[in-house]
This record gives structure tokens, sequence and C-alpha cells, in this order.
């Protein structure tokens, strides 16, 4: 009788809004840790008082459907008895693509009748898919990729607005946090430790001016920037952990998009009729060359970055409880700067008009999945993948005086890792649940590097390694304990091995929340991180009379010691205050044996790789700051965010004395906001516009000795003055108008996004020009307009 009444009114409530465009909504619901279905959780349609209530309740599978819901802004309520109450707020739902929301139950600690716990893990941005991340973590979805003024729909700019990130490079997406080298991230994708998912991204970073991630295929992800949950390892800086979202698997839908990251075409649907098994792919190839021939300068000059990109994931189920996956993106670029080619008077990020650059990269990325719910209380899942990365490079130098070019340099860094994961979990009851996992990762590579001075007279070959492979491994174990639903407690151990030096390193990682009540809670996080070297450093060679000696293959890991406190206070139900201290201690840090202001802290603040040999790991750093966050989540057709940080960055190379770090821009205040308006007869077609300011400290960088550079010909900095100049601070305000128009059967998005709109002259970098014997600025990116269009249908 209950389930034909319900019945009756979904049939009658997509009766009356026949008027206005609908769309199906529908989704899987699964406990927290086990990953088990849900069977029964009601799924309501939030809706004023007095109004006919929508929704349904989750089958066998978990599984649930709700049809003929109205386009717009949507909010559920998801509740189930003997767990805890779920919220998500403004859902978009459109006419050109099903809604599909795959969500997780938390088993609630005491019952309905004594203490009620709403949550909102799956809506709410500071709660991440991690359930152990208790504090520095919060998660992003693809709306606000695509929202956020400035993004251009690239996940590492987005990240950019969140607290502890500092920006101020136009020309590279790189992430540095709270101080920390940009090379101290983890990059994981679903599961999968993964190399520098970016277009032109060199060996060294983590970063590039256009990223592989497509904002089309990517679910709720993670961004963690310290004390994180055991299961992370290799990182002292942050950690991306990235998730793909699976395709329809019962209509098949498709999607356009022009924009600046390029021509996209995206497609995705069941794999065969009657089956659940679902494939999503999405190809992209570069727009810059289009723009060039507009006449709209990128800031490049005359060169052309050429790049093409594919996401795919496959998911078929095993079974009833079982469900194998497979996913990737593949992605190849590349581009030349001609220094004869150079025009002068226009900004050129790259090139100079006194060399060449040639270079070309390729990175693929592969994994396969098979996750399977063992029981009612244990999950578990293996993966196994295979990344490979290619770059080739040369480059000349051009005489100043005959504009002949000669070969300055080449080099050629070739990786393959070939990767095993498994992950464990089990929840022994409402309190309590374990986790584990070991990974394993096999390294190849193929690394040459060669640099030639004075037109050829000296030959220099600093790397030259082949068919070298190594290993390592690592393993975690995490114990969570729910005391009340008030109190959280986390313990566990990370234990790391690498096989090319015997090094090990275990790390222990307690986190502690606690909700005062009101909306307020306070939390603790501390952990022990430990970072290989690049393993470039492990191989740069040091000449000898008998021929070469690898004088940086003993390095040991670089460590920190991180230290959080949060705290957290919900004004309101879409108004959140966040303010977290932190100290971050650094040591084991590679310097020279000589004394010296060299640091591997500072590596990342270039495009190459460090050269230094004969490091020992004597060097120390720390970090200390302060951040803040005011966000107000989107509700009444506006949302804000404001996000300020302040901190201080140091470190000591051999020398001993205290210096900035090239990363020590001691502030950065960014204000995100956004409003939309909703048009047409039936309020179904939306309008929206925002804007972004960002304020960054200026950089401190070592200053050029001038009179050196003129006697060699190039540039020579002065290290005995490192990173003691700082340079003007950064600013830069962004706009972003949007218009989203509702067809019969599609849906059409239109946007412009104005980047740097006040044309501020923020500096890239101070340069020597050999053919006018004077110090030159470059300056970044000018005023620059970004349109975009999609369609989905």
């Amino acid at each position: 009788m209950k389930a034909l009444l319900l019945a009756m009114i979904i049939f009658l409530s997509g009766t009356l809004s026949a008027q206005q465009s609908t769309q199906t909504v529908r989704g899987v619901i699964r406990d927290e840790v086990s990953q088990s279905p849900v069977i029964g959780a009601t799924v309501l349609l939030t809706q004023p008082e007095g109004t006919i209530p929508v929704g349904t309740t989750s089958d066998v599978n978990g599984e649930f459907r709700i049809n003929g819901v109205a386009t717009g802004r949507q909010s559920f309520r998801v509740t189930m008895v003997g767990y805890e109450e779920q919220r998500l707020s403004d859902i978009v739902v459109t006419v050109g693509k099903e809604v599909i929301l795959n969500l997780s139950m938390t088993e609630a600690v005491q019952q309905l009748n004594e203490v009620m716990v709403t949550t909102d893990r799956s809506g709410d941005k500071s709660k991440t898919n991690n359930e152990l991340a208790l504090v520095s973590g919060r998660s992003f979805n693809v709306e606000d990729t695509k929202r956020y003024a400035g993004s251009l729909s690239d996940p590492s700019r987005m990240a950019a607005n969140f607290a502890g990130v500092v920006s101020g490079d136009d020309s590279r997406n790189d992430i540095v946090v709270r101080g920390n080298s940009p090379s101290g991230m983890l990059w994981q994708l679903e599961g999968l430790n993964i190399p520098n998912p970016n277009h032109f991204g060199s060996f060294s970073a983590t970063g590039g001016p256009v990223s592989m991630l497509n904002n089309n295929v990517l679910s709720k992800s993670d961004f963690m920037t310290s004390a994180f949950p055991a299961q992370y390892g290799n990182a002292l800086a942050a950690v991306f952990d990235l998730r793909l979202r699976e395709g329809n698997n019962q209509k098949h839908e498709f999607m356009g998009q022009i924009g600046f990251n390029g021509f996209e075409l995206g497609a995705e649907g069941p794999i065969a009729k009657n089956s659940k098994a679902s494939f999503l792919v999405n190809y992209r190839y570069s727009t810059m060359g289009v723009m060039k021939a507009l006449g709209i300068q990128v800031g490049t000059g005359t060169a052309v970055p050429d790049y093409q990109d594919l996401n795919f994931k496959l998911a078929v189920p095993s079974g009833k409880n079982g469900k194998l996956t497979l996913f990737g993106i593949l992605g190849s670029s590349d581009i030349q700067f001609l220094g004869n080619e150079v025009d002068t008077t226009l900004t050129n990020l790259y090139g100079t008009e006194n060399t060449n650059t040639r270079v070309r990269y390729a990175t693929n990325i592969v994994g396969l999945s098979y996750e399977h719910t063992l029981s009612p209380r244990t999950f578990a899942k293996l993966t196994l993948g295979m990344s490979t990365t290619r770059e080739k490079f040369s480059g000349d130098s051009i005489s100043i005086v005959t504009r002949e070019a000669f070969l300055s340099g080449e080099s050629k860094y070739n990786t393959g890792k070939y990767s095993a994961v498994l992950h464990l979990r089990h929840k022994i009851n409402a309190k309590s649940s374990l986790y584990a996992g070991v990974t394993m990762d096999i390294l190849g590579f193929d690394l040459y590097n060669r640099a030639i001075y004075q037109g050829g007279l000296i030959d220099t070959v600093r790397v030259d390694v082949k068919g070298e492979k190594t290993l390592l491994t690592q393993a975690y174990a995490q114990w969570k304990y729910r005391a009340s639903p008030k109190l959280v407690f986390t313990t566990g151990l990370h234990l790391q091995h690498f096989n090319l030096n015997n090094n090990v390193a275990l790390e222990p990682r307690i986190g502690l929340q606690y909700a005062m009540g009101r909306g307020q809670s306070v939390n603790l996080g501390y952990g022990l991180n430990s970072q290989a070297q690049n393993i470039y450093t492990y191989f740069i060679q040091t000449p000898t009379e008998s021929g070469v000696s690898y004088t940086n293959k003993d390095l040991d890991f670089t460590r920190s010691h991180h230290f959080v406190l949060s705290y957290e206070n919900r004004l309101t139900d879409n108004l959140l205050l966040k303010i977290e201290p932190y100290y971050q201690v650094l040591y084991n840090v590679p310097v020279e044996q000589r004394a010296s202001t060299f640091s591997a802290l500072n590596t990342g603040s270039s495009f190459g790789p460090s050269d230094r040999d004969s490091l020992m790991n004597e060097g120390s750093g720390k970090n200390l700051g302060i951040e803040l966050t005011l966000e107000r989540y989107f509700s009444q057709g506006y949302y804000f965010l404001v996000t300020t940080s302040l901190f201080d960055s140091k470190y000591k190379g051999s020398d001993k004395v205290e210096r900035n770090t090239a990363f020590n821009t001691k502030y950065v205040l960014n204000v995100l906001a956004g409003k939309e308006y909703k048009l047409g007869k039936n309020k179904d077609h939306v309008l929206g516009a925002s804007i972004r300011t960002t304020l960054v400290g200026g950089k401190y960088f070592t200053p050029l000795n001038l009179e050196a550079s003129k006697i060699i010909g190039r540039a020579s900095y002065d290290d005995t003055q490192a990173f003691s100049v700082r340079q003007n601070p950064y600013f830069r305000t962004d706009l972003r108008f949007t218009f989203r128009k509702e067809m019969r059967k599609s849906t059409m998005e239109f946007a412009l996004d104005l980047q740097n709109v006040s044309a501020s002259k923020n500096i890239f970098q101070q340069t020597y020009n050999p053919r006018t014997n004077r110090l030159v600025n470059q300056y970044q990116q000018g005023f620059f307009p970004v349109p975009y269009f999609r369609c989905t249908f």
C-alpha cells in the first residue's frame, strides 16, 4: 500500500510539472566502510512545506530513481534507520544529462531516540571522500572547476582558491602548499600513484600550463594539505586524490565543448542493451592554433602549443557484489620556441630571443581495478596499473653577433611504472573500523642529460642511465574509533621501503575530532611524512679519475613532522568558518657537502631538474602559518569563498644560514564570489557571473650578478645573497560570465572568462640578455579573454 501511494505521488508530481523541463535523478547508496548496498533508504526531494513530497526508496542493490525532477538546482534528503541522515544541497539538474548520485552513508553510533546526527559528506566540501581525513582536507566537484572564475576547468587552478595554496605563476598550474615545493605533491588517480598529469609538465615538475585531467569525467575528489591519513605516503606537501565518475549505464549521452583547454568530444552510456556495464570517454585537442590564427596572443609569442588527450573509464559489474573497472588518461604535447622568431615587444613566458627550445612530452596512465564486498562488513579493492612518461628536449644558443644557432643541450627522460595496490576495509561495529593496504611500484627509467657550453668547447653529461629498475613498497594500517557522535579518533602507521638504497621509513599518523555542538568542532592532526628524491637526483654523475660515480645514490628520504589544529564553525546551514594554524618541521633535506646555500626544498621553482651532486641529508626547513576560510555554499542563487593564509617558510643549507625558501610569499588572499539568475517562463534558463581576486606576496629570488653574467655571456646569480630580494606582490582579477539554456532534449552552456581584467603587470622572472648586456624583466599574462561553449544531449 505504501509503495502504491508513493508511486502515485511520483506520477502526479510528474504530471503537474509537465510544463517545465525535467530530468531523472538516480544513483546507488552504499555503506561508507563496507560498500555494501543500503536497502530501504528513503530519498526525498526537498521542497517547500505544504507541497506533496517527491521521493523513492533504495532497492536490494541500493539503487534509487526519481523521475520528473524539475531542472535547476535541487536538494535531497537521504534517511535510513540506523544511519546518519544525509543532505545534498543545490545539485544541478539539466535536460542534457541525467543526474547520477553515488552516496555513502555512515552507520549511526547511537540510536535515533538518543541523538540525531546529520551529515552531508556527499555535498559538503569540508568533508572529504576519505572519512579518515579529519584535518587539512576538503573536496571539490566538477561544478567548482566550471563555476570558479579563473579556473579554466582546471582542477589545479581551481585548488589555488583553497586556503594554504599559493598561485602567482600564470605559466604553470603548480600547486604550492604552505611554503612547500610543488615536488612534494602526491597525485593519485583511482588509488594509483601517478606521474605529473599535465601537458608540458617537465620531468622534475608536478604542474604544467594545461591539465590532462578533464573535468567532464572527474567525480567528487579530495585535496589534503597535511597530516594525511596513513594510506598516503611518499609526499611532504599535499595530496590530490582524484576519482573518475562512471558513465551512465542506462542511457547514451553525448557532449561537445570548445574552450581554453581545447576542442572536446565526449560520450557515455551502457556497453550493451540490458547491461549495467558502462563506458565513459572524452577526447580533447588544443585550440591554441585557432586562437593564434584569430590574432589572439596566448602569452607564448609566436610559438603554438600543440596537445591532445584521452580520458576514459569502463565499469563492468561482476556478480552481485563485485565490479571490474578499466580507466586511463593518455596525453601528448609539444612546442617549439625559436629565438629568431621571438617578438621582443610581446610577452613570452617561455622563449627568449637568444635561445631555441624544442620539447616533446607524452604521459600515459592505465589502470584495471576489481572491487568486491566480501561481506556486509568487509570490502576489498585490487588495482593494477601502468604509467609511462616521455620527455625529449633540445636547445640552442643563438650567437648575438651572427644569429647562428649552436646546440646547447639535450635530454631524454623516459620512465615506466608498474603498480599493484590492495586496499581492505572492515567495519567491526558502528564505532570501530579498520583499514589496511599495500602498494608496490616497480620503477623503470632511461635518463640522459647533456649540457654544452661555449659553442661546443665544454660538453658535460650530467646523467646517463639506461634500463635501470627499482621498487618502492608502501604499506599502511589505520583504525577509526567513533567513541560518540561528538568524538572521533584515528591512528595509523605508514611504512615504506625504497629498494634502490634500502631506505626504510615508519610513519605514525594521529587524528582527533571533537564536535562541541551548534555546528562547532575542534580537530587535531599529526603526521610524520617521508619522500624519496626524484629518481634523476640519485643518478647525477660526479666525474672521477677513473670515470664517474653516483654520489647521491645513498640519499635518504626527506622527512617532515606535521602538526595541525583546526577549528570549524558552521555559522548557518550554508556558511562555514574555518581557522587552521599549523607547524611543519622538515629534516633530512639534501644539501651540498661543501658549505653552500643550495637546498632541495627549493626544487620546482624552475623548469628543469637540479644537477647538484655530492649531496647529503643534513639540511632542514620549517613552515609556520595560520589559514582562514569563510565559505558560503551555493544557496539562494549565490555563493562566496574567502581564504587567506599568513605564513613563513624558511630553510637552512649546508652553510647553516636560515633563509627564505623560493616559495615564501608570506601571505595570500583569495576572494571569490558568484551569482546566478533564473530566466525564462519556467525559470529553467540560468545567467551567472563570478569574480575572483588574488593577492599574493612577492616571491624571494636570488639576484643576478651582472658583471659575472657579462663575462660568461649567460645569467650568473649571486648565491651569497640567495633568496634575499623580493618581487612586488602578485595581483590579478578574473571575471566569468555564463549562460545555461535548457532545450527540449539538450542543454547548452556559454561562458566568457576575462583573465586579468586589470591587466596587472606581474613579474614572471628577471633574466640577463647578452645581446644588450642588460637585466630584463619578463612579465606574466596580460588581459586575456577566453570563450567557452558546451552542449550536452
